[in-house]
Formats: C-alpha cells, structure tokens, sequence
C-alpha cells in the first residue's frame, strides 16, 4: 500500500475512539436535557402567596421570560443529541468524519471539538462566505 494514497475513511479503531467520544457527549447531553424539560415541568413553587399583588406580576413576567429561554435552551440541546446520534449513525455505516460537501475526510481535530460536523473547515468558510 503506498503512503501517498489518500485516506478516505477513518480505520475502525479510529471511529472506535470517536464512538466512546460522542456517546459520552451523548450521555451528557441527554441529562442536561432532561434537567431542562424538569426544569420547565416544575410548577411555580416560590411560595409568593403572602406577598404583595405587583411582586407577583413581576414574578410572573420574569417566570415566562426564564422558561421561553428554557424551552429554548431544550429545543438546542434535543436537536445536538439528534446531531450526536446522527453521528453515532455515520460511525456505523462507516461514513463518518467525511465532509459532505468536498468528499474528503474532516480534520480528526476538528472532530474531537465538534465530534457531530459533517462539513470541513474549508466548507464551512464557503458556505459563510
């Protein structure tokens, strides 16, 4: 096998390494979106009864706006599990860590930082462009 042959997969140790990778990422994720959808499910547990009419309005306000960010901070945090599992999905076809852009194979450093990329740095600089 000569050593100028262009790799166009990551070996099976390599997407081993990136699997253990992003299942941990994946575990993660998964439990801080679970504590965010608790955190959204819990009732309004301060214990205001006994203060004033406008403490209470302004509670209320100040509650909305933290549980729309919330449900932000869950939508983003369900579409980077579905990103990981998607990735998870690339390892075992034996796809992953292929820019679906150029073809090529992404930068493993790249992937250690964002294991769920499917384009490279250079296609993701001309897509911004």
């Amino acid at each position: 096998m000569s050593s100028a042959k262009i790799k166009t997969r990551f070996s099976d140790n390599e997407l081993k390494e990136f699997k253990e990778l992003i299942n941990k990422k994946l575990s993660e994720a998964q439990e801080h979106y679970n504590l965010l959808v608790g955190s959204l499910s819990h009732s309004d547990d301060h214990g205001t009864d006994d203060t004033g009419r406008t403490f209470n309005m302004m509670e209320d306000g100040s509650e909305t706006l933290s549980r729309e960010e919330l449900a932000q901070l869950a939508a983003r945090q369900k579409k980077f599990t579905l990103s990981l599992s998607n990735a998870l999905r690339r390892i075992e076809n034996k796809t992953y860590g292929v820019c679906r852009v150029t073809g090529k194979l992404i930068n493993k450093e790249r992937l250690k930082l964002v294991p769920h990329a499917t384009m490279s740095i250079e296609a993701k600089n001309a897509e911004n462009r």
